[in-house]
């Protein structure tokens, strides 16, 4: 075998591995859980900085210590603008998931190659007639 298809080989097996681990349901869910926190936590930190604290600065003696301005402005332009982002990235995000599950439905498992034998529950091949433990025939 020559170096380029030793060298092929080996790519293409590392491939297949990093795409068999990168399509398990638990990185994908760990991804998407971190994109959606990230969007949820934009909408809640903006509803605080655009829609409460502005709500409450006339309340509290000197107002908002940070940006005091006169008078409060309540920014619900920017707070819908964040909704309005979470919620394309919440769409963006169910149509690739979407897409991996055509993908991954498309993939077959494997036939078994065991199965328990019905009187001592011991694994035999499917192909045994009789079973290794117990001698009972098969089904």
């Amino acid at each position: 075998m020559t170096t380029f298809r030793r060298g092929r080989t080996a790519t293409v097996g590392f491939l297949r591995e990093f795409q068999d681990f990168a399509l398990k349901g638990n990185v994908v869910d760990l991804a998407i859980a971190v994109i959606i926190g990230g969007a949820f936590g934009k909408i809640v930190s903006s509803f605080v900085a655009d829609v409460v604290m502005p709500s409450i600065n006339p309340l509290i003696p000197g107002g908002d210590w940070r940006e005091f301005t006169i008078p409060p402005e309540i920014k619900i332009g920017a707070f819908l603008g964040s909704v309005v982002d979470f919620i394309i990235i919440a769409l963006v995000l169910f149509f690739v998931i979407r897409t991996l599950a055509k993908f991954k439905r498309g993939e077959t498992a494997a036939p078994p190659s065991a199965k328990d034998c019905p009187y001592c529950l011991e694994s035999i091949p499917i192909a045994a007639t009789r079973c290794r433990a117990c001698t009972s025939e098969q089904p």
